[in-house]
């Protein structure tokens, strides 16, 4: 019995049992992508339903006038996107390409050597509480977007006078992503520099089990931001292009839990989703040969950063 079908999610295929056609309703597995927006829905209703119970530690929390800083590392996950590449010779696009993150193996020697910090996926962020719940910050998400190869996808479009065997119109053709075709990665930085409003709930104080400081905490935020990504891509017979350019837009929803140890020392988990639209990548020494796409994104990440004060805190 072979399965015959192109498109990935739930939905109906047909299969060929060597004397019919046979069509029924196949649920075909998710991508994890798919899996994880359940996830990041899921929690955000579940911190949106403890906030109430935070009513009664806002005036104890003494958050408003304090900085916070933070440095953590990111696990992402990408949805499939169409990729337009177009050039003096070319323009075509991939249908429904899969892409995934690399995250540097666990090593203290990488993670946390300072000539080699940002080698891994990380997040760094720098905010302020203008209230005692509310906070604005500004920070970046080094995310990694490689697309996977030797991958098959349709490619509609033409492809003129690059001197390789991929000359031609295409109509919704197969076509394999090998080296000598297309490698496309977002690999020195995907690189989100976002600007992000959060409201942070003191759900549970931990002097209620003995600790002379600290506090449990929820984060919901909303944030928006551009992406300026280093693109590392080989394509036809182009040389390797590497640099950082000014590519596009997104928007995000976080949230999180904070685990704030003694006056300013605090963990944190967090899950963070969003889209990605990027009208304008570079993709060789020539300006006018440009790629375009946007695709959803979900991030899980563990993080430990500070609060504190400029000046000192009044009694």
């Amino acid at each position: 019995m072979v399965l015959k079908a192109s498109k990935r999610g739930d939905r109906v295929v047909s299969i060929y049992n060597y004397r019919k056609w046979t069509t029924f309703d196949a649920r075909l597995p998710t991508t994890p992508f798919d899996s994880m927006k359940k996830i990041v829905f899921t929690v955000i209703v579940f911190l949106i339903s403890l906030q109430g119970f935070s009513k009664d530690e806002i005036k104890k929390s003494g958050n408003k006038g304090k900085f916070y800083l933070y440095w953590g590392w990111n696990r992402a996950t990408y949805s499939n996107s169409d990729i337009n590449f177009s050039g003096n010779n070319y323009n075509f696009t991939l249908d429904n390409v899969i892409a995934k993150d690399r995250q540097s193996p666990v090593d203290l020697g990488l993670y946390l050597n300072p000539a080699t910090v940002t080698i891994p996926q990380v997040n760094y962020r720098l905010g302020y509480f203008f209230k005692e719940i509310y906070s604005l910050s500004i920070g970046v998400d080094h995310m990694k977007y490689v697309v996977v190869q030797d991958q098959v996808v349709n490619i509609n479009g033409s492809i003129n006078e690059s001197g390789t065997e991929y000359d031609g119109v295409y109509q919704n053709e197969p076509i394999a992503i090998k080296a000598n075709f297309l490698m496309f990665e977002h690999t020195d930085g995907l690189n989100y520099i976002n600007l992000s409003l959060r409201r942070h709930d003191n759900i549970y104080s931990l002097k209620r089990i003995g600790l002379k400081h600290g506090s449990i905490n929820t984060i919901l935020g909303v944030g928006s931001g551009i992406l300026l990504p280093r693109t590392n891509t080989t394509l036809l017979k182009n040389e390797r292009y590497d640099e950082f350019h000014l590519s596009g837009f997104g928007l995000d929803l976080t949230c999180g839990v904070n685990i704030t140890l003694g006056k300013w020392f605090f963990i944190q988990s967090e899950l963070k989703g969003g889209f990605i639209d990027m009208p304008d990548i570079r993709t060789t020494q020539y300006s006018s040969d440009k790629a375009k796409q946007y695709f959803g994104f979900v991030q899980a990440n563990i993080i430990v950063g500070a609060s504190f004060r400029l000046t000192a805190e009044k009694e």
